[in-house]
């Protein structure tokens, strides 16, 4: 199953007998996700010029599965008693991908948001599942060499770019925060064991966009080997470092730094005082 994706070094886990419910009722999804992956590239000009937020890579993704049909979806729950609404749930979702007879596969793309993300995809895949509503979920993600080899692709960049300075940042369109250039003259000036400017900019770059708290494959372990999710039949993709490439003349596009909306989003997330994610009563 996904062996063509497996080859290419993505990772693979199904849970809750997703691997059976996948082959035999939902063959056309394992073959679109493949279609859609395994060519899959990411410019390190992108995730550079990303901050963090969502890269135009993904972004290509997406269009690649609405391409195939999975679009987003608001799913909509209510409790009726004699005909009155005492309770409506919704949750979007998304790429949702719905089948002639009905039968409908959930998938969310999560590159780098704070990892609580993962708790609230996860709950709203087995209440959907449980309502039956969705009958696999998906989670695409960073995989493991993607997260643990970020500082080395990132200094190779460096090193292509003969980043020795901020005029070097500047000269490629790139305009560290007043914070951003204080962690980095620290590492620099720092009396033991003193940074090149091109390393200490990459440590604080990878720290600040890329850290352990992101979405990554070992935070999307962690949740599933303690049972967020179950019963629900997942179906999690990890994708490895091999889909970054690297022109040594691309131009960097940057966008606007999303890491202060995703904070807000977190703590709405961290902080709701239910722990349904689906809780909105009218």
């Amino acid at each position: 199953m996904l062996d063509q994706l497996v080859q290419c070094g993505f990772e693979i886990r199904l849970l809750s007998h997703a691997a059976a419910i996948l082959e035999k009722d939902f063959p056309t999804v394992l073959n679109e996700l493949e279609q859609s992956l395994a060519n899959f590239e990411i410019p390190i000009t992108e995730i550079i010029g990303s901050g963090g937020g969502e890269t135009k890579g993904t972004q290509r993704l997406r269009r690649s599965l609405a391409d195939f049909g999975w679009v987003k979806t608001n799913f909509e729950i209510k409790k009726t008693i004699n005909g009155r609404v005492l309770e409506s749930i919704s949750h979007e979702v998304d790429h949702v991908r719905t089948f002639p007879d009905g039968t409908v596969v959930a998938l969310e793309i999560e590159w780098n948001n704070k990892d609580p993300f993962f708790d609230r995809d996860l709950e709203n895949f087995k209440r959907l599942h449980a309502e039956g509503a969705i009958s696999v979920g998906i989670i695409i993600t960073r995989g493991t060499t993607l997260q643990d080899d970020m500082r080395a692709l990132v200094s190779r960049f460096t090193r292509e770019r003969n980043i020795r300075s901020y005029e070097d940042l500047t000269a490629i369109g790139l305009d560290p925060t007043t914070k951003q250039r204080a962690a980095v003259n620290k590492r620099v000036s720092r009396v033991k064991d003193p940074l090149t400017f091109a390393e200490a900019w990459m440590q604080n770059f990878v720290s600040n966009k890329f850290g352990a708290a992101q979405t990554h494959w070992k935070k999307l372990m962690d949740r599933v080997d303690r049972g967020v999710g179950n019963p629900c039949p997942l179906l999690l993709i990890g994708m490895p470092a091999s889909i970054v490439t690297f022109d040594r003349n691309a131009i960097i596009e940057v966008v606007e730094d999303e890491q202060d909306e995703q904070d807000d989003e977190t703590d709405a997330v961290v902080a709701a005082p239910s722990a349904d994610p689906f809780e909105e009563f009218i």
